[in-house]
């Protein structure tokens, strides 16, 4: 297990740590069928062709485990955990962007998705969990699958995702349409789109 600093000394400007694990999600939990299930990448692939994974060849993957802290932009941030899954870049590996991919939009059930940098998405701490502390996760956590991206907000780790899409321009997801910052690095409190310097969202 790596060494952390102090839990104070990880927590971003106004974040606080709350008794428990909270739970927050918009909608209903979806429910998993392993045989219809599918995840695919698909955009500005290098070759132009869309990858579909069923559930049995996803889990196949290269895996790997992260522990990082989870940081929520209502202001609590849940500290250590252990993440288990797929990394991001075993999936680039596996379905490579072409050359001018500049970023990324994770897209889930019901049509949810959140918009990221390549540079964020292609991280050594961005993977794709099925896992947390060594047990599957639970439904309302994202099971089977959400996106894990422990250096921003955690409305970018998309719950119940379902596919990856290629980028040459950026393109806002469900949240960040709604006012949410499009970037949201927690250390730079980037939480609204009112915030957002000239050059960190789309045109």
């Amino acid at each position: 297990m790596p060494e952390f600093p102090e839990e104070e000394d990880r927590l971003p400007p106004g974040q606080y740590i709350p008794r428990g694990r909270p739970v927050i999600h918009y909608g209903r939990v979806p429910t998993f069928r392993p045989q219809t299930w599918r995840f695919q990448v698909f955009g500005a692939t290098a070759g132009g062709e869309t990858y579909m994974y069923t559930w049995e060849e996803f889990s196949a993957l290269p895996r790997t485990s992260v522990v990082a802290d989870f940081h929520c932009v209502t202001k609590f941030s849940i500290m250590g955990n252990e993440w288990g899954g797929i990394p991001a870049r075993a999936l680039l590996e596996a379905a490579p962007p072409a050359d001018n991919v500049r970023h990324v939009m994770i897209w889930a059930e019901y049509g949810f998705s959140a918009n990221l940098r390549m540079s964020d998405f292609d991280r050594d701490t961005t993977l794709f969990a099925t896992e947390l502390d060594d047990k599957p996760l639970s439904p309302e956590r994202g099971f089977p699958v959400r996106v894990v991206v422990p250096h921003l907000y955690a409305w970018k780790s998309v719950k119940w995702v379902r596919g990856i899409e290629y980028l040459t321009e950026d393109r806002r997801g469900f949240w960040e349409e709604r006012g949410y910052h499009n970037i949201a690095d927690p250390w730079r409190e980037q939480r609204y789109s009112y915030q957002e310097e000239p050059g960190e969202g789309p045109p």
